[in-house]
């Protein structure tokens, strides 16, 4: 019907060079924008673990974000005199996009996110560390950039401790009991030999292709500023976090406790799940969820004839030596087995593939996740925990097709090589992105696996962790909930370990919003499946219906379902 429309509306146009116009400016408005965005080095809504240094670092004083604020002002300024009723199809669907940002931009520098530029999981100074690791370095060039990211270190860093200082002045400050020991994160940086730093780890894998010359030139560079600025600045921060922010750190683990904070989380929910959901709402579909995936769960411990409590089955799960991997490589060669075996899969399910490849790696600093590749030079990274006790083997099947394929990587992937406009190819809604993770876990069960009733369990605590979240999260900066009481709600439901429970719901309480975005955007993705195989009958063909939810890159809930209508309306018509 979207299409329809707007075609429509073209075949009525009086005037085709006015056509022509239209779209020459919105073209004109979006290149000029990613050309700032490059200068600026900041690109809004992408995935912060896709991060890069690269030469200079991006600037976070008080000017350049007010700076920053007027020309994104300014865009929607200039936005404010397309008619959209005059945009091809194409276009159309750049100017609702770009729109959509832009928007959503404006009203980013209204609330206080800004104060947060770290959470539990992470911040400026693990991305800029952990980054170097997944880059190519390949030329003289890419180390010169990565080499003027190290100098420059010490002014980023200064200025994201100048956002925290303001966020102190203001109450926006992280929970205490959060962030207890998030120094750790810090001080892993400050070593006494920079060639033990994670910063050096480029320049002990520089080609062959060098001379030896170039070879030692370049570490002692990279030594230097390392030692002197990087390690420094690492100290510095230390100092700052211990002395300064941790003694006006927040007391109640609620954003809503700070003046000003329910508004806030309100803000952070709609730009989380790009829909306009109530907390009150989401946290009753939260309850509802639960229940459902409860029955069951609950039906497969019956299955196994487990005898014993919900919660026994849980312990049981959590401690039995047969669902843990014997050691690290034996957890990586498992996780490969998986994710060739989905490779070999993907073509039944989709029509369009990605060049690009992913690997796997251990992860000493947190729990498993993907980082997108920084180009098309380097692959994507899905990354597991380094400790085989804290990946069971009974949810590997869910977590591997959640994080590489067809989940994130193959999303990602395909989003970087579309034939759109850049700001596209890069854009990361979160209830998209999560969403269709978790949406291709129980695509797993239709591909042949969970073959094994405690993987599928395991399938279902994945689905049941996220359905928790929209309890938990709504619970805790809506509604008041302890941070003991969250805790103890997240552990009576999954099999998580206590200390990764623990460590979620700090997650929680530090990024507030964020946890809601995988379930909204699973079950939207979910409802307009079901929609189509109604409406559509033995029509509905599974791989262009997936080909046509990821095939435009990231998009806001409302946006897509219009993406997905059209295509139904399409399918009618050529039935």
């Amino acid at each position: 019907m979207f299409k329809k429309r707007i075609l429509a509306i073209c075949l009525a146009a009086t005037s085709l060079s006015c056509l022509a116009d239209s779209n020459s400016d919105l073209k004109t408005i979006i290149d000029n924008h990613w050309q700032n965005a490059k200068a600026e080095k900041i690109f809004f809504r992408t995935d912060p673990d896709g991060w890069k240094p690269n030469g200079t670092l991006p600037n976070w004083s008080e000017q350049a974000i007010a700076k920053r604020q007027a020309y994104n002002n300014s865009v929607l300024k200039s936005l404010a005199n397309i008619d959209p009723k005059t945009l091809n199809n194409e276009q159309l669907m750049n100017y609702r996009l770009f729109k959509y940002e832009r928007e959503t931009e404006q009203q980013s520098y209204l609330y206080q996110d800004k104060y947060f530029p770290v959470n539990f999981l992470s911040g400026w100074h693990t991305y800029f560390a952990e980054a170097p690791a997944n880059m190519a370095f390949l030329t003289v060039d890419d180390y010169n950039a990565f080499l003027i990211s190290l100098a420059d270190y010490p002014h980023f860093n200064q200025q994201n401790i100048d956002l925290m200082k303001e966020g102190i002045k203001t109450g926006f400050t992280h929970y205490c009991k959060t962030f207890e020991n998030y120094s750790q994160s810090i001080s892993a940086h400050i070593v006494n030999n920079p060639e033990n730093s994670a910063l050096y780890e480029p320049f002990t894998r520089i080609p062959n292709t060098f001379s030896a010359s170039q070879k030692a030139n370049l570490k002692q560079k990279a030594k230097a500023v390392i030692e002197k600025k990087v390690i420094p600045a690492y100290q510095h921060f230390y100092d700052f976090f211990k002395n300064d922010y941790m003694p006006h750190c927040r007391a109640q683990p609620g954003i809503a406790s700070v003046k000003g904070g329910l508004d806030y989380y309100k803000y952070t929910v709609n730009y989380y799940t790009t829909t306009n959901a109530t907390p009150k709402k989401i946290h009753e579909l939260g309850l509802k969820e639960v229940a459902r995936i409860k029955a069951q769960m609950q039906s497969i411990i019956d299955e196994v004839e487990f005898d014993g409590t919900y919660s026994e089955f849980l312990e049981f799960l959590a401690t039995d030596e047969q669902f843990y991997a014997k050691d690290a490589q034996d957890l990586l060669e498992k996780t490969a087995f998986i994710t060739q075996k989905m490779y070999g899969k993907l073509p039944t399910y989709f029509g369009h593939l990605p060049r690009n490849t992913f690997t796997i790696k251990g992860s000493a600093s947190r729990g498993a996740f993907y980082m997108p590749p920084a180009d098309n030079r380097s692959p994507g990274t899905y990354f597991l925990a380094s400790t085989p006790k804290l990946q069971p083997l009974y949810n590997l099947e869910a977590l591997s097709l959640h994080e590489a394929i067809p989940g994130h990587h193959l999303q990602n992937a395909i989003a970087m090589e579309l034939d759109v406009p850049e700001f596209r190819r890069t854009l990361s809604h979160s209830a998209f992105g999560e969403g269709w993770a978790l949406y291709t876990e129980r695509l797993g069960k239709e591909a042949g696996f969970y073959q094994s009733p405690y993987s599928d369990f395991g399938r279902l605590g994945y689905e049941m962790w996220r359905a928790v979240r929209l309890v938990v999260d709504t619970g805790i900066h809506a509604f008041g909930w302890s941070r003991q009481k969250a805790i103890d709600y997240l552990a009576s439901h999954t099999a998580l370990p206590q200390s990764a429970v623990e460590d979620q719901i700090d997650r929680y309480i530090s990024w507030p919003g964020q946890a809601l975005s995988y379930k909204m955007g699973e079950l939207k993705i979910r409802e307009l499946r079901a929609k189509a195989e109604k409406e559509l009958g033995p029509q509905f063909d599974i791989r262009s219906f997936h080909d046509t939810v990821i095939g435009q890159g990231s998009l806001p809930m409302a946006v897509l379902e219009d993406v997905i209508n059209d295509w139904i309306e399409k399918q009618k018509s050529a039935i």
